[in-house]
């Protein structure tokens, strides 16, 4: 019998998940009971679990449908898990490096990014994750009442136009990034989203893929978003995930920002990764 666990870290965002084996069948109240936790937490994980590549696909699955992943080349064999890796010589920009929300400039963003550590450095390397939610509670109440029903213009033109990529190290980086004049699109996406599970609604920018916003000119827009980015990864709303071999962490793109840390320069540094599909963003009601 499957006794979960949990041991949340402060302000209820991120928690630890013990007493269950991933790689096994789970039972259905065990994946309801897991998906109740992330909703809660936002940032999940489970420590010392050792899962093949079918075995992670098949826990990935229990979250959702895989969604599609542009502009970075999956494994050969293995379509929807993506290899992220630096090796210990790598001097280019840290993929992931810049606070993002997965994929923001789809039309359907994915809910949710799985992450399975093979390979951790034995010091650096942590994700760091903010908390749309309290960040969007904690605004100041004019500002709430100017981005009310505001929207957010999204791209991929930073990181992965031909330009972008080369900026990035272009061939120098170990992981095969995939440029494209599609990555010049924009997605309009509301600045205050509201969660369809859970009803609780975030602050939806990130520096990396937000490049305006819709009726404001270049200069008001960038200080805007500027203003929104600096409070959104203010110290509070910052959870510090430290890797350990083996370990599934997977997090809510609907209300989660990320972004990766270096600091482990001389060391190789492995992880998987898959992404699990989303729907529109929506205004609050």
């Amino acid at each position: 019998m499957v006794k979960l666990s949990v041991i949340p870290h402060p302000n209820n965002f991120g928690a630890r998940i013990d007493g269950v084996d991933i790689s096994k069948n789970l039972p259905t109240q065990v994946i309801k009971d897991i998906r109740e936790i992330w909703l809660e937490h936002q940032v999940v994980y489970f420590a010392d679990q050792y899962l093949s590549h079918d075995e992670l696909i098949k826990f990935s699955l229990t979250i959702g449908p895989f969604g599609d992943d542009p502009y970075v080349k999956s494994l050969d064999d293995y379509p929807n898990i993506v290899e992220v890796r630096r090796e210990p010589n790598e001097r280019v920009k840290l993929f992931g490096g810049t606070w993002h929300s997965d994929w923001s400039f789809q039309a359907e963003p994915p809910d949710a990014t799985v992450l399975h550590s093979k390979i951790i450095p034995p010091h650096g390397g942590e994700t760091n994750f903010c908390d749309g939610i309290r960040a969007y509670e904690s605004l100041a109440a004019d500002i709430k009442r100017e981005i009310q029903g505001l929207s957010a213009i999204h791209s991929a033109r930073k990181p992965y136009t031909k330009e972008g990529v080369e900026a990035g190290g272009g061939s120098n980086r170990t992981m095969t990034l995939l440029p494209s004049d599609k990555a010049w699109d924009v997605q309009a996406h509301p600045i205050v989203r509201s969660h369809p599970e859970t009803g609780r609604q975030s602050l939806w920018v990130n520096p990396l893929y937000t490049i305006g916003i819709e009726g404001y000119n270049e200069r008001g827009s960038q200080q805007l978003l500027n203003n929104l980015f600096n409070h959104m990864i203010d110290e509070s709303f910052i959870y510090r995930h430290r890797w350990e071999p083996n370990m599934l962490l997977f997090w809510d793109n609907r209300t989660v920002l990320h972004n990766a840390s270096g600091g482990y320069d001389g060391h190789r540094r492995v992880l998987h990764r898959l992404t699990i599909a989303g729907g529109q963003p929506k205004s609050p009601s």
